[in-house]
């Protein structure tokens, strides 16, 4: 009753002051409504305000990026070195001081290509945070990541690029180590197998050899279709979309086969035809991974791995060439071999450039008219880099016909000039 009486009151008095009582009700419903929005703004405000490197990630790795491996790499690369260390803290706090202290702990390590990575990493995701909100927001005053570049981290007697190409003898002793071994283990008695060094896939020993006769790069290989390779014609078709390179500068390419990439091409079939992929992944549908072959040639020269055994993986020096007095190789390096020889052979550079198929830079006005595909000058280049790569498995002079050593027959075909 008391409540009752101070209410009527109360409206007793709103009415002699000329208010509508239920305009009154109104205005107090929503002057409350506009405290709790004022209220709920402020803490979305401070919830921005505090929005982390973890938060941001999770939204680019999504909407701001689209690699060719699904950003499988990019996601490894933040979850493993980048957001454990640095992923908690506001956006608004990231420094350059926060930044090289990311960074720090590769270079102590001599790892300088795992910093230039990581720093590139964090560079993408800012770029492209600044040009949207709320991110935008937290990074108009400065950029941290802007504010380092890769000279600034690179030791002056870094050499990021590798100059690495195999000799002759050095392609001979690869021929030897990968037919041996495979011969041994094949010929071991069926109880003590596991006391032989079990050898480099077949698979991965034809990829060898064609990235290093036809100049292709390893991933462009590993993604490769049986439809895109016509044994008869002895071609092979790489669409633009396994090339590498940024989306509008990638080139189709139709590599003409010598008879030396084409027998490979051939065995290849023999094991992996029935598929859709040249190399077929073995619990999905679909390519094997595109980094397999790098991971199996690296971890087959351990005296070069600065990390410890991994589960699963070998780790060993089975691989290694000369004795390792010139460094470890890879499977970029066939590529740059490749190219060397076919350099060595008198192939015009412009010609080898169109075979690595690489976007060439000039006038825009002679590529409006200038149209010609070069297909029989690579042709020929890719002729005479197989004859070259046959002469040398075969340990004698291009046009000799003598026959090859048993322990590389395998890879290449008696009699073949190319």
């Amino acid at each position: 009753m008391a409540n009752i009486r101070a209410e009527h009151d109360r409206v007793r008095v709103i009415v002699a002051d000329g208010i509508d009582p239920t305009a009154a009700k109104k205005a107090a419903r929503i002057e409350k409504q506009k405290a709790v929005a004022a209220t709920l703004a402020q803490a979305e405000q401070e919830r921005v305000r505090n929005l982390t490197l973890r938060d941001l990630f999770k939204v680019w790795i999504v909407d701001g990026v689209n690699r060719k491996d699904g950003n499988k790499e990019l996601r490894r690369i933040f979850e493993k070195d980048i957001l454990p260390i640095i992923g908690g803290t506001p956006i608004r706090e990231l420094t350059e001081r926060k930044l090289r202290a990311l960074l720090r702990p590769a270079l102590a390590e001599g790892k300088v290509r795992k910093a230039q990575v990581l720093l590139l990493s964090v560079k993408q995701a800012f770029a492209w945070a600044e040009k949207r909100q709320p991110w935008r927001a937290m990074l108009i005053e400065a950029n941290p990541a802007d504010l380092i570049s890769e000279d600034l981290i690179t030791p002056p007697d870094y050499e990021e690029e590798r100059s690495r190409v195999l000799s002759e003898a050095e392609i001979r002793e690869l021929a030897d180590i990968l037919a041996r071994t495979s011969a041994e283990y094949k010929a071991a008695p069926a109880g003590s197998k596991y006391e032989y060094e079990r050898p480099l896939k077949q698979e991965s020993q034809l990829a060898i050899w064609i990235c290093l006769g036809t100049l292709c790069r390893i991933g462009e290989l590993l993604m490769a279709e049986w439809k895109h390779v016509d044994l008869e014609a002895g071609t092979w078709f790489i669409p633009k979309k396994n090339v590498k390179g940024r989306r509008g500068k990638r080139q189709d390419q139709l590599v003409h086969l010598s008879a030396f990439a084409l027998r490979q091409f051939k065995v290849l079939h023999e094991l992996t035809g029935d598929t859709a992929w040249c190399f077929p992944a073995r619990k999905v549908d679909g390519h094997v991974c595109l980094s397999s072959v790098s991971k199996q040639i690296g971890d087959r020269q351990e005296m070069f791995m600065a990390r410890k055994p991994l589960k699963h993986r070998k780790h060993n020096n089975t691989l290694v060439l000369g004795e390792g007095k010139d460094g470890n190789r890879t499977a970029h390096d066939l590529r740059r071999t490749g190219s060397t020889m076919m350099q060595a052979l008198g192939v015009n550079p412009d010609v080898i450039d169109r075979c690595q198929n690489h976007v060439l830079s000039g006038s825009k006005v002679r590529r409006h008219y200038q149209h010609h595909d070069y297909a029989r000058e690579k042709a020929e280049a890719w002729r005479m880099l197989g004859g070259r790569l046959t002469a040398i498995l075969n340990g004698c002079d291009v046009k000799s016909d003598f026959p090859m050593p048993s322990i590389v027959a395998q890879f290449v075909s008696p009699g073949i000039s190319g």
